[in-house]
């Protein structure tokens, strides 16, 4: 008997699996790789044995499972879909998600300069802003930090021509691609690209910094929907050919699937790719991870075993890992032990419901 209550509703569970799997897997490499991002491979090796990390280690004062910026910046984000969505579904209006995320941002940007919730204007603090974790500054980036000050938000109507933006113009930090993700996670791969560049530009104006976050969201949303990793990487390179001043993000993710097809995964084979302090690097490294390694454990390890910003390459390994198996898919034993947890699994389960629900 034909039942499309009970595929619907697997879709739906499927869905939502994947949504978790996106936010907390970009948590978990997060957690990993942020005790040694800035550590040198040897120094790894050296503190942690000739395999390097091999799971959460602690960090600043012993804590293990911190995360870093590079979630506390996706959780707002997640916090401005969620918003968007929900005036466009109750109130018809649409078309106000930049500013919502401009907005977001800006109380990401008072959990690092307030001590906790208590400080947060307006009060009471509602939201993310009572929530005393994330009230702590974790080596976030200039471009992050005086992007968001600048108040500055995108046209949505504007065309993506390969300029620079108006805002820190020759930046291309990671910092942009490292929180784009949950663009992908609503929306498909062609919105969810141009949301993802537009939104990079509140504090990223290079093109390839803003054009690597819209190809992370691109690629999350082809994951989604149920694609491999290989061919969400390619279907983004196509949309990618139609931007002017593409070709530093094409040929980073190009170079990518070579180095992935080539076999045999090292760490010197991830730093051939770069460090990952800048835009289209961390792309390139979290995707090379997620496809050398058949494992996600070992994709999530060896996206922070090397030089360079450990932190953001694993948790944008996390989150492509993520969109593709779900939460399921992930380590439950590291999971569990990342902060705020709970929260984001919440968020995650909050983000499916309102697009499933739109």
């Amino acid at each position: 008997m034909n039942q499309p209550w009970k595929s619907s509703w697997e879709a739906a569970a499927v869905y939502r699996s994947r949504v978790r799997g996106c936010l907390l897997g970009g948590a978990v490499g997060d957690a990993l790789g942020y005790p040694v991002e800035f550590a040198s491979l040897d120094r790894i090796r050296v503190s942690h044995g000739e395999h390097g990390v091999a799971g959460l280690v602690p960090g600043a004062y012993g804590v293990v499972g911190r995360i870093s910026d590079d979630t506390q910046m996706t959780l707002f984000t997640v916090d401005a879909l969620i918003q968007a969505h929900a005036r466009e579904r109750e109130k018809g209006i649409g078309g106000g998600w930049a500013l919502l995320l401009r907005q977001a941002y800006e109380r990401w940007l008072q959990t690092q300069s307030k001590p906790g919730p208590e400080e947060a204007e307006p009060q009471p603090a509602v939201g993310l802003l009572a929530e005393p974790w994330l009230y702590a500054r974790r080596a976030p980036g200039n471009a992050c930090l005086s992007g968001v000050a600048q108040m500055y938000a995108p046209d949505p109507q504007l065309p993506l021509d390969g300029r620079p933006g108006e805002v820190n113009p020759d930046s291309k930090g990671c910092g942009a691609v490292m929180r784009s993700a949950p663009f992908g996670l609503v929306n498909p791969a062609d919105a969810a690209f141009a949301m993802a560049a537009r939104g990079a530009q509140i504090t990223h104006g290079h093109p390839t910094g803003y054009y690597a976050a819209g190809a992370l969201a691109a690629i999350v949303a082809h994951l989604v929907a149920g694609d491999s990793l290989e061919g969400a990487v390619l279907r983004t390179l196509r949309l990618l050919e139609r931007h002017p001043g593409h070709e530093e993000t094409s040929a980073a993710l190009r170079e990518a699937l070579d180095l992935a097809a080539d076999g045999s995964p090292t760490a010197e084979k991830v730093e051939s790719l770069g460090a990952g302090w800048v835009a289209e690097e961390a792309l390139a490294l979290g995707v090379y991870c997620a496809l050398a390694k058949p494992r996600v454990k070992d994709a999530l390890l060896l996206s922070v075993n090397h030089s360079g910003d450990s932190d953001s390459t694993g948790s944008i390994c996390g989150n492509l890992l993520g969109a593709r198996h779900g939460d399921v898919g992930l380590p439950h034993t590291w999971v569990e032990r990342i902060e705020g947890r709970a929260r984001i699994a919440a968020l995650a389960d909050d983000l499916a419901a309102e697009r499933v629900r739109g």
